[in-house]
């Protein structure tokens, strides 16, 4: 029974230390963060940043006073921005992303775009999620 309980403190213990949210200043993002703001969002400033550390892992989460939310990995290159109701800045949706969205779905706009090591998943403005690979080829309609 001891041994059990020690199992499970630890256990929580090992949990509880590598997952850490800390709110940081903007002054604190990495650099390439804080280009990335300040070249898609001019206008805009930060209401919020926060340092995720997560089983060694970290990842940088900002908030915008429009209410847009950016996710940085370690090196401060985003990962995913979600401005919904308002467009994803046109400079950052690849051409082959924006030229089937155009053509296949001429009246929403791109809310949200997240990339990973496959490709891109993006959230239309009528809650439509599509799927593309790496170089902006269409994959799928997502659920």
């Amino acid at each position: 029974m001891k041994f059990l309980f020690l199992a499970l403190a630890l256990t929580l213990c090992s949990v509880s230390l590598s997952a850490r949210d800390q709110v940081i200043s903007e002054q604190q993002l990495p650099a390439a963060a804080k280009t990335f703001v300040k070249q898609y969002f001019k206008n805009r400033t930060v209401s919020l940043a926060k340092k995720d550390v997560d089983f060694g892992s970290t990842t940088y989460d900002v908030v915008l006073n429009s209410g847009t939310k950016i996710e940085f990995n370690n090196k401060g290159e985003w990962k995913e921005v979600d401005c919904a109701p308002a467009a994803v800045p046109s400079a950052l949706i690849p051409s082959a992303i924006a030229s089937y969205v155009k053509a296949n779905y001429a009246n929403c706009k791109i809310v949200k775009i997240e990339r990973d090591r496959s490709g891109f998943d993006i959230e239309l403005s009528n809650d439509v999620d599509l799927r593309f690979d790496k170089q902006g080829k269409f994959i799928r309609v997502d659920d």
